[in-house]
């Protein structure tokens, strides 16, 4: 199937607040129809749009979907808590908490399964919502290392591989936990898997047990 970005197409100018409702919509229809009875006509109707304006911007379920899931991941804040420890907890506190939802369990788990088919598709999840949530990586380590909890890391290539593979893990770790597995996130869990992290963080290469 192949997806585009509402972004680039061209025609009417694009409405915020129809955009919202239509997010909003695609939800709502997740949580009382599933994923596999959802329908854009439903969602228009929902929405109090027509059909025609979600072509304009959507090309179709898949992609739609991801974007009404991306958009509660953009209600993800990284906390100040005074140390990189309790921030991560409290992230992934939050983190844990929007995958309990039942229209981000099942859109997230949908588009996922569907993108095992669809390049395009696993291309607009890792823009729409992975990159996007990396901010909270780039933002945490750059207070850490105001704190002097972390070193800095001059190498901008090695600094790209090391943020990339905090989230690789903080996320697989919670998606795994909450979504595969099916168990709670439990504050022993997240402070397990916080220790577990910062202990790759800041210990040194040549500590016993590396390599």
């Amino acid at each position: 199937m192949q997806s585009s970005s509402p972004a680039g197409r061209a025609g009417r100018p694009r409405s915020a607040a129809a955009d919202a409702a239509i997010l909003a919509a695609t939800r709502a229809a997740l949580v009382d129809l599933g994923w596999s009875k959802l329908t854009l006509g439903d969602v228009a109707t929902r929405a109090g749009v027509a059909k025609t304006t979600l072509y304009r911007r959507w090309s179709g379920k898949n992609e739609l979907v991801v974007d009404a899931v991306a958009e509660l991941f953009d209600e993800l804040e990284l906390p100040d808590r005074g140390s990189l420890a309790a921030d991560i907890e409290g992230v992934v506190l939050q983190f844990a908490a929007i995958l309990a939802r039942p229209e981000a369990r099942s859109g997230l788990m949908a588009v996922v399964a569907e993108s095992t088919r669809d390049e395009v598709l696993r291309e607009r999840i890792r823009t729409s919502i992975v990159e996007r949530q990396k901010r909270l990586v780039l933002e945490g380590r750059a207070r850490a290392q105001a704190r002097g909890e972390l070193p800095p890391e001059p190498d901008a290539a090695e600094a790209a591989r090391t943020a990339d593979l905090i989230f690789d893990m903080v996320a697989g770790a919670v998606v795994h936990r909450t979504l595969v597995s099916a168990e709670t996130a439990s504050g022993d869990w997240i402070r397990s898997l916080t220790r577990v992290l910062l202990w790759g963080l800041t210990s040194r290469p040549d500590e016993p047990g590396d390599g």
